[in-house]
């Protein structure tokens, strides 16, 4: 049998064609254990249903659309208790149940096995024999083995075929594709698609006799991309302020010059021909992005892939085709861009879904921007097959409906209605503080990257910058940038958040976080040569750096600097010394007496928990990185789907260590804030106000919400809850404990929104 598995695995794999691959498998099965039949049921996305993937050895029309209900039948029972069912006389069994006219009647013996991955029921892979008899230990192992092997090709396989034979059917019950939340509130239209203008990972490597003609297609293709870029900031002037039309100037600056410019040229000059080199250096630099575990700076190679394929379009001469959008357009593609959303009238968007991005993309900041619901991140999307379907856009769970039943298409109608009460609701809290029905107050400020980010921000009322990431000009370039290069960069974001404190936190690269021009090679990355290490040791980065910050806080002193991935308090010193150098330097050539920024520590690992109080008497203020802190008190890398299922914000092992570190700065006399997810999470907000944070940092698109809840409770109501949740000690019950209290205070509508 280690032969015939050896062979159907080798089998599976060369195939690309996915039900190709699992008629392959039923055939082989059948064959390895002599047996006269073979099936695979997959579960719906609803898990309501087994959907019969494949056969071998019953009735031809057994294999047309047929679907058992879960609970129904030997594959329900198997699905429910997940384990083996061997059965020498399965019709006599209570929960017998066969499909008429399937030929499956004439069979005795049953072996069923489930389909498990990541913890998740995928499926039941069964076999059935004529004669009356059990299967052998053996075959029963065998069976259980190709379940696995099954469930890790389904891991790297798209399964899209499936999905897209369900839409194409149709059926009675509604279809759903899972995403990604990325634009609170619900849209009902019309899909349109949007497809890529050119492939650039399809480009092939040749060589070029003529230099100089490839650099003029080049810097003519550069040229009407840029023109196209401005057309799409003129067509969005009309639909948001010119502070949040920033995102197209940032796309601007990309195609500048000094940076993509250059090195397609220098490449280019090499020999290689105009679009060959365009896509060496996009992808270089895509890479570069995807590869970083920050997922605000992941998505910034959305947009340089973007970029990269306008260019491309203009090299290979292509006419970018005008789609018609009707009254209510769902936009739909696998990579949508904020260009995309540009040529759409405002009057006429409902809603986007892509199958690529996530809720910090800027087309998924854009979105929010403009108050469309969004879902980024849907797997599989089987675009061709939703042209100009009826679709329904769910963007508080991250769901897209296909073809929606007129019941479901009533309840999202009422759901839309509720949702623009809330936003009127929302809106008038804008001048509004963030304060407590008995007083008490919390600042509330944003995350960003790039000033593009600055309007949103300063539209939804923040209180300054809790958190600006300032590796992105470092990630954009192919070498260091200079001093001056990002004292512009910084002055930039201070001037338009002054008088309000912006805090810069210093070079975060290393690790995952890699810079082109400063590889940093490590076996465990995530616990190496990253963050306060690497300014540490290389203070000639840091100083520059520091530098450039100072002197960008000349005209408006609301600069705080913020150090991240401290472990203990000698690296604090080290880093204040430096900056006390580069404070001297910058007041002697400036010949002015330059007062000293206040310092943050970035509390992310648990060795800063323990130290929290002893590094609050040396710095000004403590900053919790909610995301990291919670990946290594759970030990526990979100972003590898093993194990992401553990990562839990919610457990209690975190909140009692953002307890600690509240008290710990406060005994210090010292304020305490808090960034990352967990702070723009409504169901926590009680949670982080009980603990006494002095300042929660999230996207601008939460802070409305967040603003809500403070302004909704009192703090003594507040504490009540955070009493009773600290006994809990299972993540889900904590959740649930906290959508019950804001569900009776009538704020159902932001549990979705948490979600």
């Amino acid at each position: 049998m280690l032969k015939s598995l050896r062979r159907l695995v080798e089998e599976m794999e060369a195939t690309s064609d996915f039900s190709t691959a699992l008629s392959t498998l039923v055939k082989r099965v059948r064959e390895a254990l002599e047996t006269e039949s073979c099936a695979i049921f997959l579960l719906d996305f609803h898990r309501e249903f087994y959907l019969l993937a494949a056969s071998e050895g019953y009735a031809d029309d057994y294999l047309q659309g047929l679907k058992i209900k879960a609970d129904q039948g030997l594959i329900g029972l198997i699905g429910a208790h997940e384990k083996v069912l061997n059965l020498d006389d399965a019709p006599n069994h209570p929960q017998y149940f066969t499909v008429p006219e399937s030929g499956e009647e004439i069979y005795q013996a049953f072996l069923g096995v489930p389909i498990m991955y990541d913890r998740r029921l995928l499926g039941v892979l069964m076999v059935e024999q004529q004669e009356a008899r059990r299967y052998a230990e053996e075959e029963e192992a065998f069976l259980v083995t190709v379940a696995s092997q099954l469930s890790s090709y389904f891991a790297r396989q798209e399964t899209t075929e499936i999905i897209a034979e369900q839409i194409q059917v149709g059926s009675e019950d509604d279809t759903v594709l899972l995403g990604i939340p990325s634009g609170s509130g619900v849209g009902i239209g019309q899909a349109v698609v949007v497809y890529p203008l050119a492939n650039i990972t399809a480009v092939p490597d040749k060589e070029t006799s003529d230099i100089d003609a490839e650099i003029e297609d080049l810097k003519v293709a550069l040229e009407l991309t840029r023109d196209e870029i401005k057309e799409l900031n003129e067509r969005m002037s009309a639909k948001l302020p010119a502070s949040e039309r920033d995102l197209f100037i940032a796309y601007l600056r990309l195609l500048d010059s000094n940076s993509l410019e250059k090195e397609i040229i220098d490449d280019i000059k090499k020999g290689q021909w105009a679009q060959g080199a365009l896509k060496n250096v996009i992808q270089l630099r895509t890479r570069q992005f995807e590869s970083m575990d920050d997922a605000y700076l992941r998505e910034c190679a959305a947009d340089i892939r973007g970029l990269g394929q306008r260019v491309l379009a203009h090299l290979q001469r292509q006419e970018v085709e005008e789609l018609t959008y009707p009254d209510n357009t769902i936009l739909i593609g696998e990579e949508l861009s904020a260009a995309d959303l540009a040529r759409v009238p405002q009057e006429k968007l409902m809603g986007i879904a892509s199958g690529k991005g996530s809720s910090n993309s800027h087309v998924a900041i854009l979105a929010r921007a403009l108050g469309i619901p969004a879902v980024n991140g849907v797997d599989n999307l089987p675009c061709a097959q939703l042209e100009d379907k009826e679709l329904i856009i769910d963007g508080y769970y991250g769901h897209v409906y296909v073809t929606p039943t007129t019941a479901l298409r009533q309840d999202f109608m009422i759901l839309a209605e509720e949702e623009r009460q809330l936003d009127e609701s929302l809106q008038q809290l804008h001048d509004l503080p963030a304060e407590t029905t008995d007083g008490y107050s919390v600042k509330l400020m944003v995350n960003t990257g790039l000033d593009a980010d600055a309007g949103i921000a300063l539209a939804a009322g923040s209180a300054g910058v809790g958190l600006f990431r300032s590796e992105i000009p470092f990630m954009a370039r192919q070498t260091f940038p200079s001093e001056e290069e990002q004292r512009i960069i910084y002055k930039q974001m201070l001037a338009a958040f002054a008088p309000s404190p912006v805090l810069m936190r210093t070079l975060d690269v290393g690790g995952d976080k890699a810079l082109p021009y400063f590889p940093i090679n490590e076996s465990n990355p995530f616990l190496g040569w990253r963050g306060i290490r690497i300014s540490l040791d290389r203070p000639d980065i840091f100083l520059t750096q520091i530098r450039a910050m100072l002197l960008a806080n000349v005209e408006y002193e609301n600069l705080q600097i913020l150090l991240p991935m401290i472990s203990g308090l000698q690296e604090l010193l080290e880093a204040k010394a430096l900056i006390k150098q580069a404070l001297d330097e910058v007041s002697e050539g400036k010949n002015i007496n330059m007062k000293m920024p206040k310092i943050g520590v970035m509390i992310e690992v648990p060795s800063s928990v323990y130290q929290a109080r002893l590094l609050a008497r040396e710095a000004d203020f403590l900053s919790v990185g909610s995301n990291d802190l919670t990946q290594y008190i759970l030990a526990v890398d979100r972003n590898n789907a093993k194990v992401s299922g553990i990562y839990d914000a919610y457990h209690p092992a975190v909140l009692h260590a953002l307890h600690q570190t509240v008290r710990s700065g406060h005994l210090e006399g010292k304020p305490v804030g808090i960034c990352g997810e967990l702070a723009g999470d409504p169901n926590v907000t009680l949670l982080l106000l009980a603990m006494g944070f002095d300042s929660l940092s999230t996207n601008a698109s939460n802070l409305p919400r967040i603003k809500w809840v403070v302004r909704r409770f009192s703090m003594r109501k507040a504490r009540e809850v955070l009493r009773e949740v600290m006994k809990y000690s299972d993540p889900a019950d904590i959740r649930t404990h906290l959508e019950a209290t804001l569900e009776r205070a009538g704020l159902g509508g932001l549990i979705r929104a948490g979600r």
